[in-house]
């Protein structure tokens, strides 16, 4: 299994050892999602900075969704099956995304991509930033509900007159 870190909150009054993670996570800004294993070493790593992410268990089919609408390759464009065909062992984005999804793979098995996806804020917002999700806001570990907030931020705008 993989999780799916999402960073919540911003720069401001970091601790050395806080930014530090942070950037060896890839997380840099606010909204900015990281896939990584479900090993010992990662799980300290988010129990650092549990005061600044969120992180869960990621589906493959969100995993899918995320990569196919929002990842990029290096020059910022986005990524097709096309892509990943060419430059990794896998056939298609949905092929790669199960991979990642079980913890058989990594980003960095495909050559050129991104190692952070960036999104958007989420439709109708988070709870809280600054209380822990099972006290009724959003940090720290969310189990398999991170499929529904990744979803939440993957959305397409709503058409006009509907």
């Amino acid at each position: 299994m993989s999780f799916a870190v999402l960073r919540l909150r911003g720069k401001s009054d970091l601790r050395r050892d806080v930014k530090d993670t942070l950037r060896l996570l890839h997380l840099t800004r606010q909204n900015h999602c990281a896939i990584v294993p479900q090993d010992p070493t990662y799980r300290g790593m988010l129990q650092v900075v549990k005061d600044y992410v969120t992180w869960g268990e990621v589906d493959a089919e969100v995993l899918a969704r995320l990569l196919l609408k929002r990842g990029r390759q290096v020059g910022d464009r986005p990524i097709d099956d096309a892509f990943v065909k060419g430059h990794s062992k896998y056939k298609s984005i949905w092929d790669f995304s199960q991979a990642l999804a079980k913890g058989e793979a990594r980003l960095v098995e495909v050559r050129d991509l991104r190692p952070v996806i960036r999104l958007p804020p989420p439709r109708r917002g988070f709870r809280h930033i600054k209380r822990g999700y099972h006290d009724g806001g959003d940090l720290g570990y969310r189990g398999k509900e991170i499929n529904e907030l990744l979803l939440r931020m993957v959305v397409e705008e709503a058409k006009d007159g509907l």
